[in-house]
């Protein structure tokens, strides 16, 4: 047994507070603060060709009303530079304030500079240091960009990807590398490159007379190590909002486990103020799909709750019956089906939490520690289902409908308490 002396040294854990500035990315009204003490932001990025207006624009809205917060869209191409400010207005008039973010590489200085409607209709620039140009022409190039960001006054995520990474710099660094004594792996001279790039960057765009609150830095790679060990050192080094995420994380579990796994020691640090999961889909699947898991991450943290959670049990030889797996699957899918409307509606609401378990063992504790909660009955236990709402049994289903009536009781119970 725990001694109260034992009882009083358990610490709560909970994520370490970030430290970095703040910047603003903003749409007509619409202003999504990033860094300081707003809240980790989720952003998603369209797969779609962006010159295709129509497709982009109904992209952007599913990916908007899944929770993404922040949206980038290509813009690789003079028609596509030219369709970025029909994209925003579709988007207007669908009623989708979500700030969007130019993407551009090679001859993202030509295009701010040549289309200024395309300029002024993005809430954010990104630029990758390693394909803005090289020798001469890449302190021009990445100036004119900054300039473009200063005249609309637009903020700018120095994106660094050790895909598409300054070679002059890599190659310096690993000639100062084999000076050293003992010099360093070739893996640690490919982080300082990284940082160096970023962060040089960021400082250059400064002397240009951009305001550091205007500037957001993100080195990514695709290795869960490196991700953490190059931002653990990024966010000693500065304090300008990170953007967090494993670039080609890859396919269905093993991008899900990847990204989560990354994003969740480096947000449990206190790194990290904006992040992207870059799921690639399933064929035929939602783009969509990234956004949830970037949520989910957040949301399984406490640092932000965007739907009710359902808490379910995995079952075991006591529930043969698929039953609570339907019913928490059917209550699932109906929460987040809603909450694009529910979100204004009922305040509050993803706040709710749901318990649908399997069997007496774990059922009826679960239940009472959720807001509502039932336990089916399990292989051999009397046909009954308590109902636990707030914490005490107020009625037991049974019959053929207990799923149709559990999922009504919720739906009133979000009524009475949150309308």
């Amino acid at each position: 047994m725990a001694n109260n002396e034992q009882l009083q040294g358990i610490a709560l854990s909970q994520p370490k507070s970030r430290r970095s500035l703040q910047a603003r990315v903003a749409w007509g009204d619409h202003t999504v603060t990033v860094g300081g003490d707003a809240p980790v932001r989720v952003q998603s990025m369209t797969n779609t060709d962006t010159v295709d207006v129509i497709g982009t624009a109904i992209q952007i809205k599913e990916l908007a009303l899944a929770g993404s917060e922040l949206v980038r869209i290509t813009v690789n191409t003079p028609e596509a530079a030219a369709a970025v400010p029909h994209v925003r207005e579709q988007l207007d008039k669908m009623g989708i304030n979500v700030p969007l973010i130019g993407d551009f590489h090679y001859n993202g200085h030509r295009l701010l500079t040549e289309f200024p409607d395309c300029a002024q209709a993005l809430s954010k620039y990104r630029i990758n240091p390693g394909n803005v140009g090289k020798g001469d022409k890449r302190d021009k190039q990445f100036g004119q960009m900054i300039e473009a960001a200063m005249r609309f006054n637009k903020p700018v995520r120095i994106g660094v990807n050790w895909g598409s990474l300054d070679q002059d710099l890599l190659a310096k660094l690993m000639d100062e590398n084999a000076l050293r004594v003992q010099p360093f792996e070739a893996r640690q001279v490919m982080y300082e490159a990284l940082i160096t790039s970023a962060i040089e960057s960021a400082q250059l765009a400064q002397s240009m007379g951009m305001s550091p609150e205007q500037i957001l830095l993100s080195c990514k790679v695709s290795g869960v190590q490196d991700l953490i060990a190059v931002y653990r050192e990024l966010a000693q080094r500065c304090n300008y909002p990170l953007h967090l995420g494993l670039t080609e994380a890859g396919m269905g579990t093993k991008g899900t486990v990847a990204s989560a796994t990354a994003l969740s020691i480096l947000l449990q640090e206190g790194i990290g103020d904006t992040i992207r999961v870059s799921l690639t889909p399933q064929p035929g699947g939602a783009r969509t799909q990234e956004v949830v898991i970037a949520s989910e991450i957040l949301q399984a943290l406490g640092l932000r709750t965007f739907v009710p959670s359902v808490t379910a049990c995995p079952g075991c030889g006591r529930t043969t019956s698929t039953t609570f797996q339907e019913m928490a699957k059917s209550i699932d899918d109906f929460l987040r089906a809603q909450m694009p409307v529910w979100r204004t509606q009922y305040p509050g609401v993803e706040n709710l939490k749901v318990a649908v378990m399997g069997c007496i063992v774990n059922g009826p504790g679960e239940s009472k520690h959720a807001d509502i909660g039932i336990s089916l009955p399990g292989s051999g236990e009397a046909p009954a289902a308590p109902v636990f709402i707030d914490g005490e049994k107020t009625m037991t289903l049974r019959g053929d409908n207990i799923a149709q009536e559990f999922h009504q009781i919720v739906e009133n119970y979000i009524e009475k308490r949150f309308g």
